[in-house]
């Protein structure tokens, strides 16, 4: 393919014309190279608003790999967004374990109970009205009108920057430059086939116009592309560098009683890991605890003549915006336990019946290798 004159610094005196081809040359190679994905419809086929809601909700912050699995589980239980509504919401966070980011797992309940019994079954097609919707913001919104209904909506996830970051040579590091990839990512979407065309850039950012390492030499629009005339495509997008992630420390009871069931409660609907269940603890503090100091948190006043053993090891776990480090301290009930909402004993056997993030697994894990009782 011919290659154009190099745009100018900002890029938007040319965007017309990168445009006229981009979306020609993109929409080509999409048609012979396109991915087979699980929720993906068939070339020529009609897509199922359902499906793309759900794929993704799902791939925020998640990867395909990952989600495949997932996907298939759900739509195999609840084949349609009013089963899905219709669905205990324990049983929707069981099968989203794993998954992470729980505030997903209860907005998509959330949101398919209002589609189910406020508009038929039926997703809204616009973006605003989609935006509406509990768990859907500016990306989701774009990609359900784009690829749901064929809307001439732009999704821009991290793939669709780094092309647009490459393509017009964008030097402003990320978060930054996020404004200025999202306009021009916009001024190249086609009127028609915008569905199409939104997949085949997340698809060409997956597997060519890859993070490291990218196949320039496969790229449908290497000719346009600044970045592989200058030679910088494998350091764009630039990006701000990270500050160090905040360290939080807690400790966690594995409290059992004389029947070797252990104390289990649920997590408040809001805030991280809202509805799910969980090991009572302390507070998630910047501050290391004392077991002694801890004690005030657990579950009983009384863990039995041994006291609160402190268990060898520790937990580990890595949030978005924080690490977390639990002690896990062990003991046997003596006495009744606190009345907490949500609370019950549960046989060590019957954990897996329950929704637990997969901190809460690590500490089962700990105090199962441990052989506690």
């Amino acid at each position: 393919m011919a290659r154009n004159a190099s745009p100018t610094d900002d890029g938007t005196d040319v965007l017309p014309r990168i445009a006229r081809k981009a979306a020609s040359h993109v929409l080509v190679w999409y048609d012979v190279n396109r991915r087979v994905l699980p929720w993906r419809a068939a070339s020529g086929e009609k897509p199922d608003p359902y499906h793309v809601w759900l794929s993704e909700i799902m791939l925020q912050q998640t990867t395909v790999a990952t989600v495949g699995p997932y996907f298939a589980d759900f739509v195999r239980r609840w084949p349609t967004v009013s089963d899905l509504a219709a669905a205990e919401l324990d049983d929707v966070l069981h099968a989203w374990q794993g998954l992470g980011y729980y505030a997903r797992a209860r907005n998509l309940h959330k949101c398919a109970g209002i589609v189910a019994s406020q508009m038929g079954g039926r997703f809204p097609e616009d973006e605003k009205a989609l935006k509406g919707l509990p768990g859907i913001g500016d990306y989701t919104s774009a990609a359900i009108a784009a690829i749901a209904f064929g809307k001439g909506a732009t999704p821009v996830d991290g793939n669709v920057e780094r092309v647009m970051a490459r393509l017009f040579a964008v030097k402003e590091p990320l978060p930054g430059s996020k404004p200025r990839l999202r306009s021009l990512a916009a001024g190249l979407t086609p009127a028609k086939r915008a569905g199409d065309y939104a997949q085949a850039l997340m698809d060409l950012g997956a597997t060519v116009c890859r993070p490291r390492n990218p196949s320039c030499d496969l790229c449908p629009l290497e000719g346009l592309c600044r970045a592989r005339r200058e030679g910088t495509a494998a350091r764009l997008p630039a990006r701000t560098p990270r500050k160090p992630q905040p360290k939080r420390y807690g400790v966690a009871f594995w409290m059992t009683n004389d029947d070797g069931a252990v104390f289990i409660r649920r997590r408040e609907e809001k805030g991280l890991l809202g509805g799910m269940m969980e090991f009572p603890s302390t507070p998630w503090r910047a501050e290391e605890w004392m077991v002694d100091e801890a004690a005030s948190y657990a579950p009983t006043p009384d863990p039995g003549k041994s006291g609160w053993r402190i268990l060898p090891g520790s937990v580990r776990h890595v949030f978005t915006h924080f690490d977390l480090e639990l002690q896990v301290v062990a003991g046997v009930c003596a006495k009744g336990a606190k009345r907490m909402d949500g609370a019950v004993w549960c046989p060590v056997s019957g954990l897996g019946d329950h929704a637990f993030p997969t901190v809460m697994k690590k500490i089962a894990a700990l105090a199962k290798s441990l052989e506690v009782d």
